[in-house]
């Protein structure tokens, strides 16, 4: 059991070490060791600053008891030099290490967002759900944490390395001021132990640390849980923020209000949770930090009252007691930082890899062969499934040739969408080949996306910048008819909510017109639409000069008039395949 708790220790160290080793080895790595140096050397620094105020006390209690007021003096003026050094090095070692922690947060984030968005991985990762929960929240907040908890507790200043410091430097003074200790030993005579105050600093902080680590062990899981329940809530206020009209015409704020408490009941439950074990840790913890500061003169008082050492003396050999016995409780004073350290590693660590493995998965030979070339839209032998395995779709084979418009329809649930969703080379699940000609290529939805920022910005997007004539953007909007929004495309608003499903179908097809794609899929693009604007938008596509090659979907019958061709995928529909009937 031991033997497992050391391991599951030391690949704790080395998630650890997996996560913080890329920003130390990146380009911004001189910036990064030279802050990471100039922290640890401040570090050191505060830590001799508390061995001269350890002599200190002892010079300084000395000169009272001795009634020396010149000397008292004397004394005032080191401490004041000394604590205003102290004062700089703490204000500028805290800076510094906030310094490095964002400049390694930004790194991360970057580099988590870049693992997130490439090769399409934020859609795999929300098709195999459950897996990784509120990637959103990882990259926001678990990075945050890892940043500034790791650089609290190894070289923050009450961290690792200036409690083990600080360990060695005072023990050599605790050795030398607490003498030896004589235990009688009745007939056996006498045991003699020296440097007692160590054993004894030792003994206490071991025993201190034992006890917190058994009792603060469930606080691990605990505080993984309440991050994902807190991602979990906030999700659900993000979601009624996104669809506001939609639950406003349902009446569904009851539901929502339900949603809502069932998930904030499972954080308010899990905190619960964390608050009687931390109680049980506090309990403990306060005790023992408490009789730790009488400790030292219970078993220094001794010397002093027998004239062994003077008050300075005294008052050293307890500072220094505190200080050995504080470093030696690292563990327990930072025990919950520790326990939320460990989850956060976990969540981070784990998110990271299944990123790592959905981009090899992607990168990779895929089942199903997406192929550029030749011309026109070439389907052959496609099987589809769904991420459960269940199969949608077997041997379907679709045809549309240069400037072409064929409808594929079906019943609802077929796995229509699906299938422009392999077409894109976005849907991993199945097998066959698809061929598209090389040019390009445009999806339209059924709701389309629109950014957050301007509604320029939406109308060219995914571009971020683009050279095209204000005129040119004037003429696609018209064409659509949104020309009562011209005057508007500099107006940064939520568009999203500001236009109708019907307006923001004919912004995509806007897009449609900026872009001027080889070829085009349109998922029930103009479904928000009446069927004179729908075949209005159709016609001009058709009749448009580079001539695209069409697939849409739909379940309109006046769809047909305006494609060469119609393709019903329900004869490929696997045996084993629900289907909802319309």
């Amino acid at each position: 059991m031991e033997r497992d708790e050391n391991t599951r220790r030391l690949d704790f160290l080395r998630e650890v070490w997996r996560l913080a080793k890329p920003y130390f080895v990146s380009e911004d790595r001189k910036a990064a060791w030279l802050l990471l140096a100039v922290v640890i050397g401040l570090n050191l620094f505060s830590v001799y600053l508390s061995v001269r105020f350890n002599f200190w006390r002892n010079d300084f209690y000395n000169t009272l008891q001795q009634y020396n007021v010149h000397g008292f003096w004397v004394q005032i003026g080191i401490f004041t030099l000394l604590a205003v050094i102290a004062i700089v090095t703490g204000v500028y070692q805290t800076y510094l290490q906030q310094m490095l922690q964002i400049r390694w947060r930004r790194w991360l984030t970057h580099r988590y967002l870049g693992h997130w968005l490439d090769d399409k991985t934020y859609y795999r990762l929300q098709l195999t759900s459950g897996t990784t929960d509120n990637p959103d929240q990882r990259i926001s907040q678990d990075i945050d944490l890892f940043t500034s908890v790791t650089l609290s507790l190894t070289v923050g200043g009450a961290g690792f390395l200036n409690s083990v410091v600080t360990l060695f430097s005072f023990l050599t003074i605790l050795w030398s001021l607490s003498g030896s200790l004589a235990v009688p030993l009745g007939s056996l005579g006498t045991f003699t132990i020296p440097g007692y105050l160590f054993w004894f600093a030792l003994v206490y902080a071991i025993g201190g640390t034992w006890v917190t680590f058994k009792i603060g062990r469930p606080l691990v899981t605990l505080n993984f849980a309440q991050q994902r329940y807190e991602a979990d809530f906030r999700f659900s206020l993000v979601r009624l923020r996104e669809n506001t009209e939609n639950v406003a015409l349902y009446g569904g704020e009851p539901r929502e209000r339900t949603i809502f408490t069932d998930r904030f009941g499972h954080v308010v439950d899990n905190f619960w949770a964390i608050m009687r074990r931390i109680k049980i840790i506090n309990w403990w913890t306060y005790f023992y930090t408490q009789f730790a500061i009488i400790f030292p003169y219970l078993v220094t008082a001794p010397r002093y009252l027998t004239h062994a050492i003077e008050l300075g003396g005294l008052m050293q050999t307890a500072d220094a007691f505190g200080q050995v016995q504080t470093s030696l409780s690292f563990l327990i004073n930072s025990y919950t930082d520790i326990a939320q350290w460990q989850a956060v590693v976990q969540r981070l660590g784990g998110f990271e890899q299944r990123m790592q493995a959905l981009s090899q998965e992607a990168r990779g030979k895929q089942p199903i062969d997406v192929e550029r070339g030749g011309q026109g839209l070439s389907v052959s032998h496609l099987d589809l499934d769904r991420p459960d395995g269940v199969a949608l779709l077997r041997d379907v084979n679709l045809k549309a040739g240069p400037g072409e418009a064929v409808l594929v329809t079906g019943p609802t649930g077929i796995g229509k969408s699906t299938l422009l969703r392999a077409i894109s080379g976005i849907w991993p699940y199945g097998k066959g080949a698809i061929r598209l000609a090389i040019g390009k290529l445009l999806f339209l939805p059924q709701r389309p996306y629109l950014p957050l920022g301007t509604l320029r910005q939406a109308l060219i997007y995914p571009r971020a910048e683009t050279d095209l004539p204000e005129t040119r953007l004037a003429e696609a909007m018209e064409k659509v008819g949104l020309a009562g929004f011209i005057p508007r495309l500099d107006e940064d608003d939520n568009w999203a909510q500001r236009l109708s499903l019907g307006e923001q179908q004919r912004l995509s097809f806007a897009r449609v017109l900026l872009t001027e794609p080889d070829l085009l899929f349109l998922d029930e693009a103009t479904s928000a639409l009446d069927e004179a604007n729908e075949a209005k938008l159709y016609r001009m596509l058709r009749g448009a000069a580079w001539h695209p090659t069409i697939v849409s979907i739909g379940h309109r019958s006046t769809l047909a008039a305006l494609h060469d061709a119609q393709h019903d995928i329900s004869v490929f529909r696997a045996s084993s395949a629900p289907v909802t009937t319309p």
